[in-house]
């Protein structure tokens, strides 16, 4: 069976930098961070007071009151970012809306639903008074259906739920779907809404977050020798992915072509990554031979880079020892240390990353650089504090997720 080529003809983003895809872009090659002091809530008694939270979003300028009170603020920002994507690409009026599926991604879903609906049960004198929306606000898969209600996109709907791989998941099965023929295009991607007492007092008891709060515009340090953990984000990212000739028939503008994809388990423990990078190594390798490429055509990696001690140098142990001498030839670059860690939502606004770096020739950098740790590979070119030119032809995206759930995306330059 001759499998279909499959590209990405529409992008959607509403990030902690940017709420639109021109405004994310800019953030990520102007360096910005997007860390402030936490509003969602009163922080002041936890021991992260900081966070990466979407700037400026108004749910009455995108959603009716009825709309809004039925949609968690994940939700929200799904259908915010897909409707981008989706106005992007043109594509409603050209397509049997039948073969146009939604693969939606998140990590932990409503968890504000959730803590907002048991806080007011506890706060009663017991008796059982739920809203009727509870339920359908909270339930991870919910935004995958809202968008398919929203679009009447009628193909295969669901939702893939792994840890902070799971945008990246459903941009690989969006992948897979079309090029066996099962679709002619899908909305694909991911939102998280997490920035509430239950997610930075879960991720605080963990030891995951970074409590930097003296510095916390320059937290999320990915790779450097004084990180102490993640900066949690928000918001959504979203792609239509396309059949080629599908896309080529209707003259749809193509950012660039899905040609592989890898994923792999660690195996190895609830929370942490393999020391070694045991399974970001064979995700990547994965993703390599799926794409039918070898190592030395990738000239750009978005890592999973989060800021956390064990992780980043795990990561780069994975690329060394996979991508050999060409390791030192590569860009490779952590946009969490501008957007925070958005989870469930990471891959997606990841992959996004990604693609405009090959569109415009830019490698975003790696910000808040001060130290070098003598435990990661100092030949390696991590993009430090500023952007940098490159003629950019592969660029490979990896997502990891508790639970050792690993993914790695290869994009192609479609200009190439």
């Amino acid at each position: 069976m001759q499998l279909k080529r499959v590209v990405v003809s529409g992008l959607g983003a509403l990030t902690p930098i940017g709420n639109t895809v021109p405004e994310y872009w800019k953030g990520l090659v102007n360096g910005e961070s997007g860390s402030e002091r936490i509003t969602r809530f009163d922080a002041s008694k936890f021991k992260t007071k900081f966070a990466c939270e979407v700037k400026n979003f108004d749910p009455a300028a995108f959603f009716d009151r009825k709309e809004i009170k039925k949609y968690d603020l994940y939700t929200q920002f799904a259908l915010v970012a897909a409707a981008e994507a989706i106005k992007d690409s043109g594509m409603l009026e050209h397509c049997d809306l039948e073969r146009v599926g939604v693969i939606w991604a998140s990590g932990i879903g409503g968890i504000s639903t959730f803590a907002e609906e048991l806080k007011n049960f506890y706060s009663g004198d017991g008796t059982p008074r739920f809203n009727p929306f509870f339920i359908p606000k909270m339930i991870s898969d919910i935004a995958a259906g809202q968008i398919s209600i929203k679009f009447g996109l009628k193909g295969p709907n669901y939702a893939t739920v792994s840890a902070c791989a799971s945008s990246s998941n459903s941009i690989i099965d969006a992948f897979n779907y079309i090029r066996l023929g099962q679709a002619d295009a899908f909305v694909a991607g991911g939102s998280e809404a997490a920035i509430n007492e239950s997610g930075i007092g879960g991720f605080n008891s963990m030891q995951a977050l970074s409590t930097n709060n003296d510095n916390f515009k320059t937290a999320s340090r990915p790779f450097d020798k004084d990180r102490d953990g993640f900066v949690i984000g928000e918001g959504g990212g979203g792609l239509i992915l396309e059949e080629y000739e599908h896309a080529v028939k209707r003259g749809a503008h193509i950012y660039a072509e899905v040609v592989g994809g890898g994923m792999s388990a660690d195996a190895y423990h609830l929370t942490a990554s393999h020391p070694e990078g045991d399974g970001a190594y064979r995700a990547m390798k994965a993703a390599l031979n799926d794409a039918g490429i070898t190592y030395d055509r990738i000239d750009y990696i978005n890592v999973h880079g989060t800021s956390t001690p064990v992780g980043d140098p795990s990561e780069i142990k994975a690329i060394v020892r996979l991508f050999e001498e060409h390791a030192y030839k590569l860009n490779i670059s952590s946009t969490k240390s501008m957007t925070g860690h958005l989870l469930g939502a990471a891959g997606a606004i990841e992959a996004i990353a990604s693609i405009l770096a090959m569109k415009h020739g830019v490698v975003p950098p790696t910000i808040n650089h001060f130290t070098d740790d003598p435990a990661i590979d100092n030949k390696v070119n991590l993009t430090f504090n500023k952007a940098q030119k490159r003629d950019v032809r592969y660029a490979l995206s990896n997502t990891f997720g508790f639970g050792g759930h690993n993914t790695s995306i290869i994009f192609k330059n479609f200009k190439q």
